[in-house]
């Protein structure tokens, strides 16, 4: 599996994220890009064509561009942010996946989705209800994809759903049985080891703040590419905030 990755790089003030379930930490904003143009090589090294949306200085918030968009196929749904001061960060998002091509449609108010909250497991389609994403940008996104599975998920304790829970490539969830239930859940070895990027096969992309779940996921078949994201942990970031994969 090959195709695009949107990402953002980090401005300035990438150390004025919002931060909820942690204490807050200092974030170096040149190591804070440094990180960020590893992972980028590291998508690229898999076969994901880096597709920049233009910079947001004045948006802190503003790499974890998963937030702003869920794709399915080639249609782009454009989220409304369920933290206010996010909001702006869409109206890039939005040129861009237009200038690729997509058809896009929009999250409308009182709704709110985060693209975090979304994790997409083939037909079906896990929404976390959170702070960020209430029960009527869930049914909107229910209507949007009138061909997918929409399926409510109960969480605790995290920011987002793909906090808690994300899924490997032989279809198996894994994630924190403390933040969320769901049925055949693989517990990895340390809370980062929940947060992995599928980059298709049996790739899969994951923190080097998990080294443990690295190696037990090896153990399982799977060929683990490790990238330090350090800096964006401080602001409740992982591996999957980071980049929207759009599969040629």
């Amino acid at each position: 599996m090959s195709g695009m990755a949107l990402v953002r790089k980090p401005g300035p003030r990438i150390a004025e994220g919002i931060v909820t379930h942690l204490q807050r930490e200092p974030v170096d904003h040149e190591r804070a890009a440094a990180q960020h143009d590893a992972y980028v090589a590291a998508l690229a090294g898999a076969g994901w064509r880096p597709v920049y949306v233009p910079p947001a200085d004045d948006l802190p918030d503003a790499p974890f561009v998963e937030d702003t968009v869920v794709v399915s196929g080639r249609l782009a749904v454009l989220t409304r942010p369920g933290a206010p001061e996010r909001r702006p960060e869409v109206e890039s998002v939005a040129t861009v996946v237009r200038g690729l091509g997509m058809n896009s449609v929009r999250i409308a108010p009182p709704g709110t989705l985060d693209g975090g909250d979304v994790l997409q497991v083939g037909s079906t389609v896990y929404v976390g209800r959170s702070a960020r994403t209430n029960p009527l940008g869930i049914t909107q996104l229910s209507a949007l994809l009138p061909e997918r599975r929409i399926v409510p998920v109960d969480m605790s304790g995290v920011l987002h759903l793909k906090s808690a829970v994300t899924v490997l490539p032989d279809g198996k969830f894994i994630g924190d049985p403390r933040c969320v239930d769901l049925p055949g859940m693989v517990v990895p070895e340390e809370e980062a080891g929940a947060h992995v990027v599928l980059l298709g096969g049996d790739r899969v992309l994951l923190s080097t703040s998990a080294p443990q779940t690295a190696t037990m996921l090896e153990r399982r078949g799977f060929i683990v590419i490790k990238v330090d994201i350090s800096e964006y942990e401080k602001l409740e970031g992982c591996v999957t905030c980071l980049s929207v994969l759009v599969a040629d």
